[in-house]
């Protein structure tokens, strides 16, 4: 018989983070320097972008992406749903559109590859984000995810997960809420280890990333 003591399952698991996360950092910051600069070269603006997003406990943070979109979004989008009807159903269901207008062609390039996300390795080894776990949600999305937020709210969003693995935007939003509450309710360092090994083909496939 195996006892899982909680507590010393956390700090494992947050070890390992920091670790992981960090080891990264190092080997990766060429790759940063490069991305970052293609990305100032575009339009002078900042490489990165700080979303709004929920983590564990319901605390809110800054979560870090390098920015793929252009300096002036909100109002892109706004002025493409107002046109599309098509897009607000789409942007209803999913938050996401496949044709996203305020992408910029580098940006597409780093969505594809999901080079957009490295930087969330600085959130991993500031506490907000764990290396495996639930996509962070913005606060709209609590509603979607209904008695199943509590589940969400349980751990710390993660940088890769079963999400990601499973079609990512291939899935509807109901499967990812699946997916998340079944991490939550199952998860273990084995498995956080399997989601790490999948992740990394399923990036080089480039599946269900737009």
């Amino acid at each position: 018989m195996t006892i899982r003591h909680p507590l010393l399952d956390r700090a494992a698991k947050r070890a390992f983070d920091v670790a992981v996360a960090l080891l990264c950092l190092i080997l990766l910051s060429p790759l940063f320097a490069l991305v970052a600069l293609a990305i100032w070269s575009v339009d002078g603006g900042s490489p990165f972008y700080r979303h709004a997003r929920l983590g564990r406990g319901g605390r809110g943070f800054g979560c870090l992406k390098f920015r793929s979109m252009r300096t002036d979004g909100d109002e892109v989008l706004a002025r493409h749903l107002a046109l599309s009807p098509t897009a607000r159903a789409e942007w209803a269901r999913a938050r996401k559109l496949k044709r996203d207008p305020r992408v910029t062609p580098i940006g597409h390039l780093l969505r594809k590859s999901s080079l957009d996300e490295l930087p969330q390795l600085l959130n991993v080894l500031r506490g907000d984000m764990s290396l495996v776990g639930p996509r962070p949600i913005v606060e709209a999305e609590v509603e979607r995810y209904g008695e199943v937020a509590g589940a969400y709210f349980a751990v710390r969003p993660g940088l890769t997960g079963a999400w990601q693995i499973s079609g990512r935007s291939d899935t509807t939003y109901a499967e990812r809420v699946r997916l998340d509450r079944h991490y939550v309710e199952s998860r273990s360092f084995a498995g956080d280890l399997l989601i790490i090994v999948r992740t990394i083909p399923a990036v080089f496939l480039i599946k269900g990333s737009y």
